[in-house]
């Protein structure tokens, strides 16, 4: 079984949209309702629905995470984000094997980016 797809709530479609194809590289394939939906394509066919909410909840610990093959880009994208004036952002730290940081984003997701180190055979 493959997962299909996955619908997050958000409060403002159209912002959430921008901030998704801007900083995390995903394509808009469709809106509907007057921006109340939004279907977007990541990388390696994932694709997230975004429906507007106007108060969504999630839990704490709930999170999007991003995989990047190389340690330098996290540290890109932390700058990035920074620069974006991107809030509640995480230092870049150690995490499972790689570097990585956490950061919370306007609609109360948070976003982890990591690279992880292969495990090796012994």
């Amino acid at each position: 079984m493959q997962l299909n797809h996955l619908d997050l709530s958000v409060p403002d479609v159209a912002a959430a949209c921008a901030f998704l194809t801007r900083h995390f590289g995903f394509a808009l394939l469709q809106t509907k309702g007057n921006h109340g939906m939004a279907i977007l394509a990541g990388e390696g066919g994932v694709v997230l629905v975004l429906t507007r909410h106007e108060e969504p909840s999630y839990p704490k610990t709930f999170h999007i995470g991003f995989l990047v093959d190389d340690a330098g880009k996290v540290g890109a994208k932390h700058a990035e984000l920074q620069a974006a004036g991107v809030t509640g952002l995480s230092p870049v730290q150690e995490m499972r094997g790689g570097p990585g940081f956490y950061c919370r984003s306007d609609w109360g997701i948070l976003l982890e980016v990591a690279q992880r180190t292969p495990a090796r055979d012994t």
